[in-house]
């Protein structure tokens, strides 16, 4: 369970590293729809080693596929928009802004996934302490965004 933490705690690291990552090849560019998708590229061959060496290829069956709900396809979507808003925004408004509303959207959209059970999560209750967590994460990112 530690290695979970602490492939999370990776991943954070990442998330604030890497729209500085994508704005600077933006630039280097000149092409950032180029640069979006030259990251896209680079996470596909990643995933696919990933699979390749885990042992995970091979397609499920076409029952399987028709049983996927339909916001389920939508994380690629997701994926893309957020590539575009480091692409876009990071550089401008600086990484800790950037970060911040990223993280403090996601807590507030977390919690209100929890608490109605959407998109596959188990309702957890939005208690709260949680909505005050929530709010003092609004609080913070402004701050972090003003000074």
């Amino acid at each position: 369970m530690i290695f979970l933490y602490g492939f999370a705690l990776l991943a954070g690291i990442a998330t604030a590293i890497e729209p500085g990552q994508n704005a600077g090849l933006a630039k280097s560019l000149a092409r950032p729809l180029l640069a979006g998708v030259v990251s896209l590229v680079v996470s596909i061959a990643t995933i696919l080693a990933a699979m390749l060496v885990t042992g995970q290829y091979g397609l499920p069956a076409t029952d399987r596929l028709a049983q996927v709900p339909w916001w389920a396809w939508l994380g690629g979507l997701m994926s893309a928009g957020l590539t575009m808003a480091q692409l876009s925004v990071s550089k401008r408004i600086g990484a800790a802004s950037f970060l911040g509303l990223i993280v403090t959207a996601g807590v507030v959209t977390s919690i209100l996934l929890d608490h109605f059970g959407l998109v596959g999560f188990k309702v957890h209750e939005a208690s709260l302490w949680r909505i005050l967590g929530g709010a003092l994460m609004i609080g913070g990112v402004a701050l972090v965004a003003r000074f």
